[in-house]
Formats: C-alpha cells, structure tokens, sequence
C-alpha cells in the first residue's frame, strides 16, 4: 500500500500511485478545454524544482506567488518551491503597490512570481523596496523574466539528484508556507503553516467528508492564496479528483455549466449572488409560473434534514423538484452533490432552501490561523445541525472560554506569526488557538459562532451589539445587498448598507417608479424602512437598527470595501462612508 503524505509535495506522488489521472488538471485556452497529466504535473514540478536551485534559492527561502486567476502552473510551482525546502508566499492580486512592499520586504522573499504584464509592473515598481533579486512572469514571451526562460533553467536533468536529496531533507515539522492575512484591520500578518498543519487538516476533512470514489469534478476558482482554496485542491489531489480552473469569476456561471462539479467550495456572499440571481428570475415569470416559483422557495424554506418533515412535505417537494428544483441544479451543472461553505456565516435559509433543492450544504469553521479547518457539517451520523458549523474534527479539540471566545487545539494550529512572538504568545496558550470569535457548543457538541470579538461593541448606553447576527438577518432582504453595523459608543445601532441594486430597479420598474438618487429617494426609503421594521422584530430594543444609509456605489474588492473572500472590510467602509456615519449621530 503507498504510504499516505507527510508533506505537501507528496500529494502528487500519493495521486500517481493510487489515482494516476489523465486530468488532473484541466484549463481553457484559447476556448478550449485543454489538461495535464498527474505524471506531467509532477515532470513539470521538478523542472521547477531545478530551476530554482539554478537560481541558487537555499532551504528556508522565501517565494511569492502572485496571480490574477488560478492555474496549473500555480501548482506546478508550489510543488517545485516546496520539494526544495523553501517556502512559498502566495500574495492576493488585489493588493495595493503599499502592501506588496510590506509582504515582500517582511517576509523576506528572494524571488517573485505573477500571471501578467499588469502584475510584473506593480512588482517591479517596489522591487527596490525590497530584497527580490528577480520577478518572473507566468506569461509566455521573449525575455528571460517569462515563464518559458524559467522552466529552461531546470532542462539539466542532473540536478534531480540534489532535487531528492533536498525533498529527504524536509520534514512534516518544517515549514511550508507563509499566508499573509488580508488587513480586514490593521498590518497583515504572515501566518506560518507546517506540512504537518495542512496535511494533517486535509486527512481530518477528508476522513470527515468520506467521499469513496474518485471519479469526480471540482472546479477551482476561490483565490488560490486563500487558505481555503489551497487545502481544498490538495484534499482533491490527495482524492485524485479532476481539478478544472475557471476563466474567471464572470465567467464561472458558464464554467460551472460545461464542466458539472461534483462539489464546489464557496464563500457566504458568492452563494447570496447567486440566489439572488435565482429569485430575480423568478420575479420576472407571471401568473401561475411565479406562483409555482415561490410556492417551492417557501416550501425549500422549510427544509429539515434526517427526515423530520412531514410525508406530506416531501411529496410537495417531489413536485417542487420537478417543477423548480430541477432546473436551480441544470444552473449549477446538473450533477453537483453538495457545496463546502466557510469563510463567514451562511444564512440558515440558504442552507435550507439549497438542501431542500437536492444541493447539500456543509457549513464549516476555520481560519487561516488552523489551516484552515475547524469544524465541519456533515448528513453522516447525525453530524448536520443547520444553523451551526458542525461538530469538532477528528483529534481536534475545541472549548469556550470564560468570555465565550473560541479555543482551538490540534496538529493544525499554526507554528505562529512570522517575525511576530509577542502576538503569537498571545494567540497561542497553552496550546490552544484564541481564534477572535464568540462562540457557544451545544450537549451534542455542535459549535454555533455568534460574532468576532473585536467586532461586538457597546452603545454608550453599556448595551453589548453583536453586529454578525444583525447583519445575518438583514440580509435575508431582497433589497440589502451588504450591510454593516455601527454604533460603537453611540446612543443606538444603525448601518450603512448597499442596496441590491437590479432588484431596486425592477421594484421600481414594477411600481412605475422612476429613480434619480437611489440614497435618498423618499418612496424607496420608505420601503426599506419597512424591512427594518420586519427584521429588527427578531431583535432586542437595545439591539434593533434605529437608523440606515444607504451607499450610493457597490461594495467590492477593487474599491476596497471587501476582501479577496468577500468579508467587509469594516475600518475602510466606515472611514470611505465617514459622511453617512455623521449624519446618522448628529442628525
């Protein structure tokens, strides 16, 4: 029997000899699906490896990686850097000219590597900043910074011997990986992860998940220097699923349909777009077909794992799924069993409406800090609670302190902050993660998250405001898009919020009302408070929103208000609304 990885690099290795791929990757070009092989990823890898060592890189060197979208040659490279003993420092592509000086300086790293003309320019415009001897680019052309010129470094086939030696010289103890945490506040850390942190996480969500053939799909397209994505393409290596990498984020709806995943990974705000998009198609049917729609919206609604509803449920879902449901599933491919859900809390009604459509949802929780998972939803064994994140993986151990904040223990805590003792002496005791987040385990050992601690505040009046559960809620509004909750020190909570735009206008459409200024149109306002005044129902006085404004652009990643994974950036939305916010305190 092969013996299961103890780092990184041994994936591939593990997939050769257990589940030798044709696919093993798949990407488009020039409009055509086009694959490698597991035996030429692995070529390729330690072509990669050679050049590196052409270039002189030591054990212990630092790599960053910096691309737009994912791509085989993204692994390719990972693997080659790590075989060597070096480490890789994958970078977000939406960072600012500031930033990437910062990480590169900080982190020490010798060489840099990004997927376009755009990229190569940022980083040579700080390179002097820095200690980066050379920036190569993943794009094909003349010059000895491209791709093509790297791979012909390691064309000498006798490094491959000093290529083994270095990989027998690696330990699952060592180093991998340096993953800067994307600045929602303050300074970006770089969070140090094992072999052991990762390979150990991937066994535990592989065993937890329990998938028992190899014959699936799963497409790529969650920023690969995102912790969540990383360890999910190397749990699908590790499986021997086919990994196909979406052309973009435009483009993944197309994607999604040609390439009919198995599984897909998401995060919270890409699966509200997406059911967003569904209700706005069923908006637009009349007569009995929006009725039907919504008749089955509500029904999924009410969706009960294990069975708990009633015969006369499921026979009305039955019809749903013929009528309805059946074609959500053609939307997304046709064949998908079920979506992985972390990064920020899912609503509950997602969760619902999405089972009750035949496409299982797993919420989990994880951080970047415990690489990344934590807990995990699971139908197996009664291991599936909607409205929690599931229970404790395998020989992961997790309690709540005093203050409610979550405890982490297990061979998945990082090895800590690089460059940063005192913080990780204050992140790690005793050996148990403080994660940052309020929590509460159940008798049956389910973990429920209800805010990040820093982000709870009081109002000047003491009354604690937990913003996560608010936001939760409100959201379920077709017409609130984003929202986030302040109040910090003020007399009452209140909230900015970007309103969903294509709905507003199609309600408008449907009132034959016309819009000018979307943030201060006296009817729409009028609506909108009306679904404060339904949500805030669910809520505490000293809790519920007193007051709103509303934004008049979209929040986003390039304009800064959101991270690469769609989580608020609640210091800059607040900073960039600094307006909305006065008006609303000393109005």
């Amino acid at each position: 029997m092969t013996k299961k990885p103890t780092r990184l690099f041994d994936f591939p290795q593990y997939q050769l000899q257990e589940y030798s791929q044709e696919k093993c990757f798949v990407y488009k070009e020039n409009n055509i699906w086009k694959d490698i092989s597991t035996q030429k990823y692995i070529d390729q890898a330690n072509m990669a490896s050679r050049a590196l060592l052409k270039l002189g890189v030591q054990p212990n060197d630092k790599i960053a990686v910096i691309t737009v979208n994912n791509s085989y040659t993204w692994h390719v490279l990972d693997i080659g850097i790590l075989q060597v003993g070096a480490q890789n420092v994958p970078l977000y592509a939406t960072l600012s000219s500031k930033d990437y000086a910062y990480i590169l300086t900080h982190s020490d790293a010798q060489y840099c590597f990004v997927s376009d003309d755009d990229l190569l320019e940022k980083v040579n415009a700080v390179k002097e900043q820095t200690n980066l001897k050379k920036v190569f680019s993943f794009k094909e052309f003349e010059g000895d910074d491209s791709w093509n010129s790297f791979l012909s470094l390691g064309e000498d086939q006798t490094l491959q011997t000093a290529v083994e030696q270095r990989k027998q010289e690696v330990k699952e103890t060592d180093l991998a990986t340096i993953i800067y945490t994307s600045g929602t506040t303050g300074t970006p850390k770089g969070v140090m992860l094992s072999h052991r942190n990762l390979v150990q996480n991937i066994f535990m969500t592989a065993d937890k998940l329990d998938l028992k053939s190899n014959k699936k799909r799963i497409i790529s397209y969650l920023p690969i220097c995102h912790i969540f994505e990383r360890a999910s393409s190397y749990h699908s290596q590790y499986r021997g699923f086919e990994i196909y990498f979406a052309e973009s984020l435009e483009k993944l709806g197309d994607n999604i349909r040609e390439v009919k995943p198995h599984f897909l990974t998401v995060v919270p705000r890409l699966l509200e777009k997406i059911f967003d998009k569904i209700i706005d198609k069923g908006s637009l049917l009349t007569g009995v077909k929006k009725a039907l729609f919504f008749w089955a919206v509500n029904l999924g609604e009410q969706y009960k794992p294990y069975k708990e509803n009633s015969a006369w449920y499921y026979f009305r879902l039955k019809v749903a799924h013929k009528l309805i449901f059946s074609k959500w599933q053609e939307a997304l491919g046709g064949e998908l069993e079920f979506m992985l859900s972390g990064s920020a809390p899912l609503q509950q009604r997602l969760i619902r409406v999405f089972s009750a459509a035949g496409m299982q949802i797993f919420e989990g929780y994880g951080m970047t800090e415990s690489a990344p998972g934590g807990t995990l939803n699971d139908l197996r064994n009664n291991g599936l609670k909607i409205g929690t994140v599931g229970k404790a993986l395998n020989r992961i151990e997790i309690k709540i302190a005093q203050d409610g904040e979550i405890l982490m223990k297990g061979p998945n805590i990082m090895m800590g902050y690089y460059k940063n003792e005192a913080l990780t002496r204050q992140t790690i005791v005793d050996g148990y993660l403080h994660t940052g987040d309020i929590g509460e385990l159940d008798a049956e050992g389910f973990l429920t998250i209800t805010d990040r601690k820093k982000e709870m505040f009081k109002t000047s009046g003491g009354k604690y405001i937990a913003p996560a559960a608010l936001e939760s809620e409100f959201k379920q509004s077709r017409f609130i898009a984003q929202i986030m909750v302040i109040g910090e020190g003020e007399k009452m909570p209140a909230a900015l919020l970007q309103l969903n735009f294509d709905f507003v206008y199609e309600w408008a459409k449907r009132h034959q009302h016309s819009i000018t200024d979307i943030t201060r149109d006296e009817k729409l306002i009028q609506r909108i408070q009306k679904e404060f005044d339904f949500y805030n129902q669910q809520f505490g006085k000293w809790e519920q929103l007193k007051k709103f404004e509303i934004t008049p652009d979209e929040w986003t990643i390039d304009g800064g208000h959101l991270t690469p994974t769609m989580k608020m950036r609640r210091k800059i939305i607040k900073e960039k609304y600094k307006n909305l916010h006065q008006k609303i305190y000393n109005s």
